[in-house]
């Protein structure tokens, strides 16, 4: 089976309960905006993502750009099957893996071997690939007997050296990626960078948000530009990047 994703005038909407004490004036110009609507039931929900159509198949690089608040890392989390559309519909195949938090799952307490398979379990791997895989992981972190201890005794940099090693170890059919994953110290990020790159070539379809318009050049061969949720533009690097630049500085 190919891997795909499919939307079809997807939309997420996030209710707001607590959203009396908002001033008319705000909730007009607001909803002049499009961002904030009023439902049937008296409350004010926010429309995230508007109404998006795009397929993503085997080959795709996809870059999302747009300001803060455009919709993007929503997107992600609707690709990734963290949200699911409130309106219109999603459809995936093959193994998703979002890198969206490197440590999400991580758990103090526990040694950095044990977080190792925490960790690898929720990216979906098996106990027999974390197995297969534990002594790479183990051996790029340079982390050495550390890794025997919890890791509430390790620094931040040693912290994200291991979850940098497990995040990286997976083999996606669709990775989804929120901003280039930070390495630590810069001793380290040469030999990061070569193994995310490894990563990416392993993935057959990749999602990359990123505000950084030098690596969407470099890593896609898509783009999609957000603003207010809804799609922009799609379409080759060159020709979007150029007119949301253009568009920024008028």
């Amino acid at each position: 089976m190919k891997p795909s994703i499919k939307l079809k005038n997807a939309s997420v909407e996030f209710p707001i309960f607590d959203a009396k004490s908002r001033s008319f004036k705000t909730q007009m110009a607001n909803l002049a905006r499009g961002v904030i609507s009023q439902s049937n039931h008296n409350y004010i929900t926010v429309k995230s993502l508007n109404n998006i159509t795009l397929e993503l198949h085997e080959g795709d690089k996809l870059g999302l750009i747009g300001n803060n608040g455009a919709g993007k890392s929503t997107l992600l989390k609707l690709l990734a099957g963290i949200y699911q559309p409130t309106q219109g519909t999603i459809e995936r195949k093959g193994k998703i893996v979002p890198l969206l938090d490197i440590a999400l799952g991580m758990d103090d307490d526990s040694t950095g071997y044990q977080n190792i398979y925490l960790r690898g379990l929720l990216l979906g791997m098996t106990p027999r690939e974390i197995d297969e895989k534990i002594i790479d992981i183990a051996e790029f972190t340079e982390l050495g007997d550390y890794l025997n201890l919890p890791i509430r005794t390790y620094s931040m940099g040693m912290r994200i050296r291991l979850a940098f090693a497990i995040s990286t170890s997976v083999d996606p059919d669709v990775l989804l990626l929120d901003e280039v994953i930070g390495t630590g110290d810069a001793a380290f990020l040469a030999k990061a960078q070569k193994r995310f790159e490894e990563l990416k070539s392993r993935a057959k379809i990749i999602v990359l948000s990123s505000h950084d318009n030098a690596v969407i050049k470099n890593s896609c061969n898509k783009v999609l530009w957000l603003e207010g949720g809804h799609i922009k533009m799609f379409g080759d690097p060159e020709s979007v990047i150029n007119s949301y630049l253009s568009h920024v500085h008028v």
